[in-house]
């Protein structure tokens, strides 16, 4: 394995593959060699050009911020040297390569692959047949859990698990606020993943279920049911005698060859490190490309993670609605941090900063490119569920838990989940965790499913991505993924109004 990679001819650092020693040398492609002049941790940068104070540090063919200091070849490129270049609300400029959307939009569909789904009566496809539990509200957490655990023992024919999904919102919210949760909560009992869903309200709870019905529009009465606990003289009788109704309606679905069209995957990354942006999101954005060209759907999220690279995604935006949508989208969100009084630039996290990330630019070009090349086909507002094939762009934060759930609401059945350092968690869908090295592949293998560490030791991306595809149809269709072996299921809702 080479010691370094240069990103792009017009960077003036390389990334270290493995740890440098001050003294050690690398030959640059065009001959000249470079001394190391500290030791530089692995994942992180190392100068090869001389760069004067207040210049800019380029990666990624792109600007991720100027340095603080003079910088001699050979020299760490991180945080004591290095700070951002972004400021503020931005005017933007729509810059498409009319071109290159025109001949990617007639790629999109071209390609076929199957996977085996559960066809439900909306048209969308469920890639797993579980029954869910939904609280209303955060009062009925703990009886939620305990119909889920006994409702376990009573599954049977193709459903695959009984989950509770938990959350602390539902009450005591106002505004926008509110709706945000009962649109989530909505989206979640409408999802095709769950072949029927309890809903579990209290009574008294501003989105109780009377309020909340409304959200869902038309519903199967057989797969869908609610539980009103204080109108209940025995919650968990009545809530065990409609699990069983739900799942005698449930038992019998069976799985059917479907096109990889009806896909939705979720595009999301967490624990970042100096390889993220140069393995693991670069392989998920082939998959991307690989899941539109046979006519399926990728959501990329994380706005704050777009800063810094935000105009690569605005100029393939299919058109000029999608464009200004796209600009909305980042400045709003950049009015949210500056209306509570917070840096718009807090970011990236000591984790990310440990494993070679310098700046929010340095993060964001390294994150957006699980996006892939295809043009931005929709923007969706937090809670909205996708109905546009294609590379949508989502309203949600960087908090993984958090924006992996508004993945989930949206409508994607599977999220693809890149890290550096590794993570348990698990969203309401199957999360297929792909690490950036092999080291945390290794070390945390109940963990990760897939590491595109691989393309560090010599294999190309493209043999990657045809295995990683073949992972991801082979979890469509009902294989289990590292998280859902050890029986981990999480959800979030974005908090963003005043607590009562």
């Amino acid at each position: 394995m080479n010691k370094f990679l240069k990103i792009n001819e017009k960077d003036n650092v390389v990334v270290c593959l493995e740890p440098v020693k001050a003294g050690d040398e690398i030959v640059l492609s065009d001959g000249s060699v470079i001394k190391a002049r500290e030791d530089i941790p692995s994942g992180h940068k190392m100068s090869v050009k001389a760069i004067g104070h207040d210049q800019e540090v380029i990666k990624y063919g792109f600007p991720i911020g100027c340095v603080t200091e003079n910088i001699e070849p050979g020299t760490w490129i991180h945080t004591h040297n290095t700070r951002t270049k972004l400021n503020g609300i931005l005017q933007y400029e729509y810059m498409p390569d009319a071109e290159d959307i025109s001949e990617k939009l007639k790629m999109m569909g071209k390609e076929k692959s199957f996977f085996h789904g559960y066809v439900r009566d909306d048209g969308r496809v469920g890639i797993r047949n579980e029954i869910w539990i939904i609280p209303t509200v955060g009062c009925v957490n703990n009886i939620a859990t305990a119909l889920a655990k006994e409702g376990n023992h009573m599954i049977k024919g193709s459903i695959d698990e009984v989950v509770a999904f938990t959350h602390n919102y539902g009450c005591s919210q106002t505004g926008d606020d509110q709706e945000y949760t009962r649109t989530i909560l909505s989206d979640l009992i409408r999802h095709p993943n769950a072949g029927g869903v309890l809903v579990v309200g209290l009574g008294c709870e501003n989105s109780n279920i009377d309020v909340l019905k409304p959200y869902l529009g038309d519903f199967d009465e057989n797969r869908i049911k609610f539980l009103v606990c204080q109108e209940s003289d025995d919650e968990m009788e009545d809530g065990i005698r409609l699990l069983q109704e739900i799942i005698d309606a449930t038992a019998g679905d069976r799985r059917e060859k479907v096109s990889a069209s009806k896909l939705v995957i979720g595009l999301k990354c967490g624990g970042s490190d100096g390889f993220s942006g140069i393995t693991a999101n670069p392989l998920v954005g082939r998959i991307s490309d690989m899941i539109i060209k046979r006519g399926g759907t990728s959501i990329l999220t994380e706005v704050p993670e777009m800063f810094g690279a935000e105009t690569l995604l605005m100029n393939r935006c299919k058109d000029k609605n999608t464009f200004h949508d796209t600009v909305d989208m980042i400045n709003n969100f950049k009015e949210y941090f500056t209306k509570l009084g917070e840096p718009i630039y807090e970011n990236p996290s000591p984790g990310n900063k440990a494993g070679g990330i310098t700046t929010l630019e340095d993060k964001s070009l390294g994150c957006t490119q699980k996006s892939g090349s295809f043009p931005v086909m929709n923007v969706l507002d937090y809670g909205e569920t996708t109905d546009t094939t294609g590379l949508n762009l989502l309203c949600a934060p960087g908090n993984d838990l958090c924006a992996a759930t508004a993945l989930a609401a949206s409508g994607a059945q599977i999220v693809l989940f890149t890290t550096g350092r590794g993570t348990p968690f698990a969203c309401p869908v199957p999360t297929l965790k792909i690490s950036s090295n092999n080291r945390i592949r290794d070390k945390k293998n109940n963990w990760i499913d897939f590491s595109a560490g691989d393309v560090l030791e010599g294999k190309s991306f493209d043999q990657l991505a045809e295995e990683l595809f073949d992972m991801i149809l082979n979890a469509a269709s009902g294989e289990k993924l590292k998280s859902e072996i050890a029986g981990f299921h999480d959800m979030a809702i974005w908090k963003r109004g005043v607590t009562l």
